[in-house]
């Protein structure tokens, strides 16, 4: 499994952004480019302890029984429900929001698992630094693979 800490992974990851457009489409889900960009933006805020996004009550009823899905080696479902506080709805600015989670990714990997939050995440509850290096690779993936690339 890729893991964000991997800085080759780090660096396949930056490529693939690098490569959407402001013209990019999504093969499925219902935000454009630059929301997307934004949602993982705020995904990794949570991963770097800087958003507290309270457990809702079916995370807190299931969460640690299905978090391996966050982590393991298959694929989200297309259009997997997300975290309430992080669907963004209004528009961005592509570049600006490129640019931005760019700069979160380099900082996280940067700082490396020891820096990773240790403040449950909305749904899947306690995850080990390893899970959420694992998690925010595959969540990158998922997200970019919705815009092809």
């Amino acid at each position: 499994m890729k893991d964000i800490f991997n800085q080759l992974h780090t660096e396949e990851t930056l490529n693939r952004i690098d490569k959407l457009s402001p013209n990019s489409k999504p093969q499925w889900g219902e935000m454009d480019v630059a929301q997307m960009l934004a949602h993982c933006s705020s995904f990794q805020d949570i991963a770097m302890g800087n958003a507290f996004p309270e457990r809702g009550w079916l995370g807190i009823l299931i969460g640690k029984f299905v978090k391996p899905i966050f982590y393991n080696d298959k694929p989200f479902p297309q259009s997997m429900s997300t975290i309430p506080t992080i669907l963004i709805v209004d528009e961005k600015e592509f570049e600006i929001e490129k640019e931005k989670l760019k700069q979160k990714i380099i900082t996280f990997q940067n700082n490396g698992a020891q820096k990773c939050t240790t403040h449950p995440h909305p749904f899947f509850g306690k995850l080990t630094s390893d899970q959420w290096g694992k998690g925010i690779y595959k969540h990158l993936d998922h997200h970019l693979k919705q815009f092809g690339v």
